[in-house]
């Protein structure tokens, strides 16, 4: 069934984006379709997914939507992300994949889902920039580079004469910080836009993997989350925020929500999840300012 759209100007990159890992994996394609409709109702603008999420299933499901809501979805900007190997049969391969799933001519925003060597080798960028010209991009992005990976590509990039990395999506939240400083002033030199993701930690900081981890948690269905947050920081700046609810009234989550919303530099936080209610904590917490419960 249609919904009724507010018509959008241009695409635009909004804080919060609508996160799309969940997609064909722990919702199903008629809750999917709600939970973008209910985004674009209340302003977001911007889509992230990748080709692994779902094996596909989550381009998929957002291609379909695209359709079935145009023209008012051709107003939003749609990110997507392919993995290694990066050579010119699989790059290529991989994006004409993501193009027939996600129903497009164009990717808005493709991301290098994560570092890989062959970052070093122009050939390499070389083929993405053909892509760019092509048409079939129209922005690149990094995801999951440190500082060093990240001069070190746009440095081959400007001496070649390519277009360089316009945008950064790594994980930030209260817990992992993998926007540091170095990253920072990268971004701020070179006009990137800065994305950050799982303002929550995946669900880490919620505080329910305390006692351990259930069956059908996002831990359990990715046990790498647990490498990333199972150690003494992270615990250290869970129990932080607890302190501060607690003296506060603040629930946790929103607290953490409040923090990555509000950090300088940003382009967009991105808020995934299950339910419309999950984003409607995310807009509670983008409106919420207290200096004092901010300096705790």
């Amino acid at each position: 069934m249609n919904t009724t759209f507010v018509p959008l100007i241009h695409k635009s990159f909004s804080s919060p984006g609508l996160g799309c890992v969940t997609f064909g994996r722990e919702i199903d394609r008629q809750t999917a379709f709600a939970l973008m409709d209910y985004a674009v109702e209340n302003g977001i603008t911007f889509f992230d997914t990748a080709a692994a999420y779902g094996d596909g299933a989550s381009e998929k499901i957002i291609g379909e939507w695209k359709t079935d809501r145009r023209p008012y979805s051709d107003a939003i900007l749609i990110a997507t992300k392919i993995l290694p190997p990066y050579n010119a049969g699989s790059i290529e391969e991989s994006v004409n994949r993501s193009l027939q799933r996600l129903r497009t001519d164009a990717i808005d925003v493709l991301y290098l889902h994560r570092w890989d060597a062959a970052v070093e080798d122009v050939a390499v960028l070389g083929i993405f920039n053909e892509l760019i010209s092509a048409g079939k991009i129209r922005m690149l992005g990094a995801s999951n580079f440190n500082a060093a990976q990240l001069t070190g590509a746009i440095q081959l990039q400007e001496n070649n004469g390519f277009d360089v990395f316009t945008t950064i999506q790594n994980n930030n939240n209260f817990a992992v910080r993998d926007i540091n400083s170095q990253i920072l002033e990268l971004c701020l030199d070179h006009d990137i836009k800065i994305v950050t993701y799982s303002p929550l930690g995946a669900g880490f900081l919620t505080g329910k993997y305390q006692k351990g981890v259930e069956e059908g948690t996002r831990f359990s269905l990715i046990k790498g989350h647990q490498d990333i947050y199972f150690n003494d920081a992270s615990f250290q700046r869970l129990n932080q925020l607890q302190d501060i609810s607690a003296r506060t009234g603040y629930a946790v989550p929103h607290l953490a929500l409040a923090w990555a919303l509000h950090q300088p530099h940003i382009t967009s936080v991105l808020i995934g999840g299950r339910s419309t209610e999950q984003l409607q904590q995310a807009f509670s917490a983008l409106d919420f300012y207290d200096p004092d419960v901010f300096k705790a």
